[in-house]
């Protein structure tokens, strides 16, 4: 399945638009195309997490290799470019080495190149040591009738992920150690260690200019050009059966084995699989129990220095609070990891603040942002989850104060004027200018998506929290009458979102102009939730009313293309981007809820998987072997935003297990 020939690699134009990503647990990563060009600012060999999970920076962008072969005698035959590069001016690729691809695939996560050069075979692969800063570039002579030799350009950086390069006048620090070189930007900036075993490191230091990046350009990006110095030559001829590994890393001292480090990497995604208990699943599970595993990164704390969190998307976001807990049971428990949700649940308690989790955690390493109305509902069904899965009565004591002091802050109120209207129970958030569910663009101080009021699925959580609060004191137990009293009400109130002419729910109550009726897919949360509000009659006509109006074959769409607003195409700078972003681009995740929710109202998991084939079919796709964020709410559905998200991921896993047939 993720499995290309020159169908794919020889076509300039297809091979560039697919992408492949390695991690690393912490929070770094490396990323490229299979083409080999850098279309992204977030492309590179090494990108460091260099204050885990965050802190990540450009340390190495990437290697351009040349082989050098006549199939008989070293150095004395034709050279063949095995790079790709785009240039300022946009117009030109050179040298064309994909030219030489004969075959991408993926073993696990590692990208796996084959180079046909004459009568050679050459594979290459690429792949990053758990939970360290250290990237491995493995060549093998695969198939040859002699000897082939091998160089490569090394071209470091030391930049934040977000950013470009503009040569400058840096004073870059070239100084030969065992085995290799030691790269340094600056006197306090940490070093760059690039290593091998064998063949040759040789120091050079100049800056090659202009690196075109087509996507930031397609992104309405203004730094589109990124510099790369230039900073050593590799060689090494290579016999038939040889390999070659080259080491990137923040460690003086890796492992420079590099068979023995893929044999590391490789019993570890093994281990992964037989945990999940997938080892004679279809591959394309089996890949997304793997993908799964690359946004579960450490968050070390005072309190926790092996802490857990969830990255909520590659390349460019950091850990969310909505995010990691939308994404942990299907990238936790569903991959039968309990401890590690477990750890990610004592991990964001110790960050709840006037009852609220934080929304993100900024790069810079700024104090937590508690903007979210909806993060904190979302903890405590994750809490849930958790304990419906393992009947851990331990964590869930541990945590019950915890979720009790989330219940009184948001019936009292809290931050951005949330709290339950004691009228009729329901939850009201919101304050001019700020974004707090997840429809959360926001352009300046325009939020483009004003869901001020009672949004419906904070009031489907806040419904299903109360009604978790009161089994978890009976639990415990605790005296629970007060959280059922309080959910009776608002499953009472939560009828006036009910629009009998429309047949589906309001999105909106109570906000500055009135009920809100555009046909959003956040009423799906009344169905797809463990408690419905709803009657089973109004749970099918909101099931159906999406499905005709906003699913899509990879999710469903994030508002009716009958609506005005409507906007079918994600692309542009980033006010035209942002615009579209919850205004019609379909989001991947949301095909969880609604096979839930569908599950729930057909109890029919053979249709219900139906819903689910085509995001299957989607990991060939964008970012190999993973789930994109969002695509165009317009055929032919083109993928957007990241390559890689932690929902698309987490919910197509889990909802598939969920329809398993006889589960």
């Amino acid at each position: 399945m993720f499995d290309f020939g020159r169908e794919v690699c020889g076509k300039l134009a297809v091979a560039e638009s697919r992408e492949w990503l390695v991690t690393n647990g912490i929070g770094g990563f490396a990323s490229g195309t299979i083409a080999g060009h850098l279309t992204r600012r977030y492309h590179g060999l090494l990108m460091a997490a260099l204050q885990p999970p965050l802190g990540r920076t450009l340390l190495m962008a990437k290697l351009d290799e040349t082989a050098e072969y006549d199939g008989i005698y070293p150095e004395s035959g034709h050279f063949y470019p095995l790079f790709n590069n785009r240039w300022g001016d946009k117009t030109n690729s050179e040298p064309n080495g994909y030219k030489f691809l004969n075959r991408f695939h993926l073993e696990g996560t590692t990208p796996v190149w084959t180079f046909a050069i004459a009568n050679a075979l050459l594979e290459k692969r690429i792949w990053m040591q758990p939970e360290a800063n250290t990237t491995y570039v493995q060549y093998k002579l695969s198939r040859a009738t002699g000897p082939l030799t091998l160089e490569a350009k090394a071209f470091a950086n030391y930049r934040d992920y977000h950013s470009t390069t503009i040569m400058d006048q840096w004073d870059v620090d070239l100084t030969p150690v065992t085995n290799g070189l030691a790269i340094q930007f600056a006197p306090d900036a940490q070093p760059t260690y690039l290593l091998s075993a064998t063949g040759d490191i040789l120091p050079q230091g100049d800056w090659y200019e202009d690196f075109f990046l087509s996507i930031e350009d397609y992104r309405g990006q203004n730094d589109v050009q990124d510099d790369h110095f230039y900073a050593a030559l590799l060689r090494k001829t290579l016999q038939p059966g040889e390999s070659w590994t080259v080491v990137i890393s923040t460690s003086d001292t890796p492992n420079l084995d590099g068979d023995a480090a893929l044999a590391e990497r490789q019993a570890y995604e093994q281990a992964l699989l037989e945990r999940a208990a997938v080892t004679t699943a279809p591959a394309a599970i089996q890949q997304l129990v793997l993908a799964a595993d690359q946004f579960v990164v450490k968050r070390p704390t005072a309190r926790d220095p092996d802490g857990r969190s969830i990255i909520a998307g590659y390349h460019w976001f950091s850990d969310w609070g909505r995010d990691t807990m939308i994404a942990l049971p299907g990238l936790t428990l569903n991959t039968r990891r309990p401890e590690i949700a477990a750890s990610i649940l004592r991990t964001f308690a110790q960050f709840v603040d006037q009852g609220m989790i934080p929304n993100r955690f900024p790069d810079a390493g700024e104090h937590p942002e508690y903007n979210t109305v909806d993060a904190t509902l979302w903890y405590i069904e994750a809490v849930r989850a958790y304990f419906q899965a393992t009947g851990d009565e331990s964590l869930l004591r541990e945590l019950y104060p915890v979720l009790a002091e989330i219940i009184l802050w948001h019936r009292r109120g809290t931050r951005y004027n949330i709290a339950m209207d004691e009228a009729d129970g329901l939850l009201y958030a919101g304050e001019e200018g700020i974004q707090l569910t997840w429809m959360d663009a926001k352009i300046g101080n325009w939020v483009v998506t004003d869901r001020i009021g009672k949004p419906v699925e904070i009031s489907a959580l806040w419904y299903n929290a109360l009604m978790a609060m009161a089994e978890f004191a009976q639990v415990l137990n605790q005296d629970g009458r007060e959280y059922l009293a309080a959910a009776q009400q608002v499953e009472a109130g939560f009828q006036r979102f009910w629009n009998a002419e429309m047949g589906y729910c309001y999105d909106i109550l109570d906000g500055p102009d009135g009920p809100d009726g555009k046909l959003r897919p956040n009423q799906l949360m009344a169905v797809s939730l463990p408690h419905s509000p709803l009657t089973a009659e109004q749970q099918r006509s909101v099931v159906d009313a999406c499905a005709r109006h906003l699913l899509t074959a990879h999710g469903l769409r994030s508002l009716s293309p009958d609506d005005q607003a409507y906007i079918g195409h994600y692309g542009g700078d980033q006010l035209k981007r942002d615009s579209a972003y919850h205004q019609g681009t379909v989001w991947a995740w949301l095909i969880g809820p609604f096979v839930t929710a569908h599950l729930r109202v057909y109890n029919d998991a053979e249709v219900a998987r139906t819903f689910l084939r085509p995001l299957i079919q989607h990991l060939v796709d964008h970012g190999v072997g993973s789930i994109s964020e969002i695509f165009d709410g317009d055929a032919p559905f083109t993928p957007r935003g990241c390559i890689a998200q932690a929902w698309s991921v987490a919910e197509l896993l889990r909802a598939w297990q969920l329809t398993e047939i006889g589960k």
